[in-house]
């Protein structure tokens, strides 16, 4: 056992008046005196920084889920498959637009579809007289003027938001066909994925409104560039499955902004088989959406070929084939100057 001696110190005071003064120090070290207080300062760093650690990752987690369900939540609620699992890493360079991330804010209308029946029923019952139902006309784009105009209206749509040099019209026998594609300085989709950036789902949103108003079907088609994944086995994750995707997502969009769903008559992935410039895989412009609002005409054509023909004739057992209107085939007859040329199917000679 250690014996610690105090030291006894008197000091002698100057004046004669004053006392004396004993100053007493202790001897020895005590056996806690080399633990200081500094590991306290290390161990309430160490938890700071793991409780920022822990924010951090639990804000990623929550933006990543946000994106997820903006995905995989279609405009009317229902939950799809689309856009579930890992996707795999490109060869040769970034996959999709060349943009970062962006918080995926739900902006459009919380009303469901049944509220503004409810609404017209309580005035009824409150009033007792029935809330005129207003009908908007449809308007028809068949001839290129027409088409012009819907054109000049959606371009005007893309300058107020921002996206005046990634949109795209040009006037064909088919319709208006309108190419949203990305730039170097701004793509339509985050990278890699069918998530609309925040610029190009406000664009399609305000073209609802314009689409609920016609009375044309269009077209929607995906496009995606020309770089692969690195995994390219059939069931994996592809350049097909990404343009798809990217077409429903714009499908969904557009009915988040009040169109119509009958005014889509087909949605169509086409990965990189159609690219605008063939010179460069990577082009931010084979990167695109396409609408394409077609005529009257084009539109019934499209829907006869994958629906039922209406005349057909047995060529041989469980065969059949179509047969051509009979007044188209007279006035084709009469052309090529009278009817030896052609032979009526529908005659047995």
């Amino acid at each position: 056992m250690t014996t610690h001696v105090a030291e006894a110190v008197v000091l002698k005071p100057h004046d004669k008046n004053h006392d004396q003064t004993i100053v007493k120090r202790g001897g020895g070290k005590h056996k806690h005196d080399d633990h200081g207080g500094a590991w306290k300062v290390a161990f309430a760093d160490f938890c700071l920084a793991l409780m920022c650690l822990f924010l951090v990752l639990w804000l990623m987690a929550a933006r990543n889920f946000e994106s997820l369900e903006q995905i995989l939540t279609e405009a009317d609620g229902a939950k799809t498959d689309q856009g579930k699992g890992v996707m795999p890493e490109q060869v040769g360079g970034p996959r999709g637009s060349l943009i970062d991330r962006f918080p995926m804010p739900h902006t459009g209308s919380t009303e469901e579809p049944g509220d503004a029946k409810a609404k017209g029923e309580a005035h009824t019952k409150v009033t007792g007289e029935a809330e005129p139902v207003v009908e908007t006309p449809k308007i028809k784009y068949d001839s290129p003027s027409d088409l012009a105009a819907l054109s000049k209206a959606l371009t005007k749509m893309s300058a107020e938001a921002g996206l005046s040099s990634n949109l795209e019209s040009v006037i064909t026998p088919y319709g208006l066909r309108v190419m949203l594609h990305d730039t170097d300085r701004q793509g339509m989709f985050v990278r890699g994925s069918a998530v609309p950036t925040d610029k190009f789902r406000a664009l399609l949103r305000r073209m609802g409104p314009l689409f609920r108003q016609m009375e044309n079907q269009m077209l929607i088609v995906g496009h995606t560039d020309s770089l692969q994944y690195a995994d390219r086995s059939y069931a994996a994750f592809s350049n097909w499955t990404l343009s798809a995707n990217r077409a429903m997502s714009a499908r969904s969009q557009l009915l988040a902004g009040t169109m119509n769903a009958e005014s889509v008559l087909q949605v169509v992935g086409m990965a990189d088989r159609a690219p605008l410039d063939t010179k460069r895989a990577d082009a931010g412009v084979n990167r695109r959406i396409e609408l394409l609002i077609l005529t009257t005409a084009q539109a019934k054509t499209i829907a006869s070929m994958f629906g039922m023909p209406e005349n057909s004739s047995a060529l041989t057992q469980d065969v059949d084939t179509a047969l051509p209107d009979a007044t188209l085939l007279q006035k084709l007859r009469s052309k090529l100057g009278g009817e030896s040329p052609l032979r009526d199917p529908r005659r047995n000679k």
